[in-house]
């Protein structure tokens, strides 16, 4: 029996792997010009942190967590998002004594759902995210919704719409959930078992499901836009008057709600139209709640994640030039026990140099190391037998126009790092 990877899972080829270094280096980059720290989580956290702070009503837990009893008879879960255990560390560590804002970025965490793989979906995919504690100020949304744009801006992806919404505060919710609850009522019979039990206990939830028929119900729906008290009403409009002035467009769109539970006030969507109608390729909002829910003191928080692999599938889809990885500068092809000798500890001092060299590991014949050579595109190739070796030097041939020179063993290292 061949084994193979699971279902839902794939491995990054060193093929592809240089995109991904790519991509984390610009996000890193980004992230220390706008004073964002990395903090990094386990992969695993208590199944109650996710219950309580992802909420017992979402698809995630309900459906999709990869959740077991350790030997400690303790019940652990694969992390399904990046936010929740950010949360967690922030609290454990009392990181809210510190000066506030505390802003932070997770990257390249795997995060695990048992869901159909989709496009730039996977069981195990991979999340970028960043998440800033302390202020409860419009303007720290608008910087969250900047950075994520600048982001994509610096990888080259256009044609991408940011979509804004505000679901409101615990107040004015409130009095939207009723509404929702009334509407929703109406239709119960209709709907799918999982949105049945939701109604009582979370009814916001079932405009977040996918089911088809739930989704045209919801179509007709009150509108979180329409219920917002005065201070959310001010918050939003802040937020849009910041944008405007940063030359940023943006839609409002009312049927965005996130489908986590501790999201409050602003929620948003950065879309792109190259893959269809799964052309998110960001979200996030404020969830000015949580840290106290798991504990913690009264702290606002807003931010956002995304997918490392659908950023890739939009990138690709966009053509978005990703730089190739740097070539072999030299390649050394040598004959005999002693220029093998010299050449490999040549090698070794060029790598020392900062100058990408390579070696025959394989012991292969000359003209077989000269195919390789090619094969790696090296722009020049070090030729080093016994001849060479007696008179202490080595022939040195650039691949691009063939033109060859003799180098003084003791010269080659100046040679290629001048």
């Amino acid at each position: 029996m061949q084994i193979q990877a699971p279902k839902g899972t794939k491995d990054v080829l060193p093929g592809d792997s240089y995109k991904w270094q790519y991509i984390e280096n610009e996000m890193r980059k980004l992230c220390s010009s706008f004073g964002i720290h990395e903090l990094r989580t386990p992969i695993i956290e208590h199944t109650e942190l996710f219950m309580r702070g992802v909420g017992d009503t979402t698809d995630i837990v309900q459906k999709e967590m990869y959740t077991f009893t350790d030997k400690g008879d303790r019940s652990i879960t694969l992390k399904p998002e990046g936010t929740a255990g950010m949360v967690r560390a922030f609290l454990e560590n009392r990181l809210f004594n510190e000066a506030l804002p505390q802003k932070m970025y997770y990257l390249n965490a795997p995060v695990f759902r048992y869901e159909k793989p989709q496009a730039g979906r996977l069981r195990e995919h991979h999340q970028f995210g960043v998440e800033f504690f302390g202020s409860p100020s419009f303007e720290t949304d608008a910087e969250v919704m900047l950075l994520a744009l600048t982001l994509f801006r610096h990888l080259g992806l256009g044609e991408l719409i940011l979509r804004i919404n505000s679901i409101g505060c615990a107040e004015c919710r409130k009095e939207y959930n009723k509404a929702l609850y009334d509407y929703l009522k109406a239709h119960i019979d209709t709907m799918c078992e999982t949105c049945k039990g939701r109604l009582e206990r979370n009814p916001m939830r079932i405009i977040d499901c996918k089911e088809e028929h739930c989704k045209e119900i919801c179509k007709s729906a009150p509108r979180t836009i329409d219920y917002l008290c005065d201070d959310c009403k001010k918050h939003f409009e802040g937020i849009k008057s910041y944008l405007d002035a940063c030359g940023v467009s943006y839609e409002v769109d009312p049927d965005i709600v996130r489908g986590l539970d501790y999201y409050t006030g602003t929620v948003f969507e950065i879309v792109s139209t190259r893959i269809g109608s799964q052309g998110t390729v960001c979200g996030g909002g404020r969830y000015n709640n949580l840290v106290e829910e798991l504990g913690g003191p009264s702290l606002p928080a807003v931010g956002f994640g995304l997918g490392m692999e659908r950023l890739l599938m939009v990138m690709e889809n966009s053509g978005c030039v990703i730089p190739e990885p740097k070539s072999v500068k030299v390649y050394f092809a040598a004959m005999g026990d002693k220029p093998r000798l010299t050449a490999f500890s040549l090698v070794q001092q060029l790598r020392e140099h900062g100058i990408y060299a390579e070696f025959d590991h394989m012991s292969r014949s000359m003209k077989a190391q000269f195919k390789y050579a090619n094969k790696l595109c090296a722009e020049y190739t070090a030729i080093l037998g016994e001849d060479e070796l007696a008179n202490g030097t080595a022939k040195i041939k650039c691949m691009a126009d063939g033109v060859e020179s003799y180098i003084r063993l003791d010269e080659i290292i100046e040679f290629f790092t001048e």
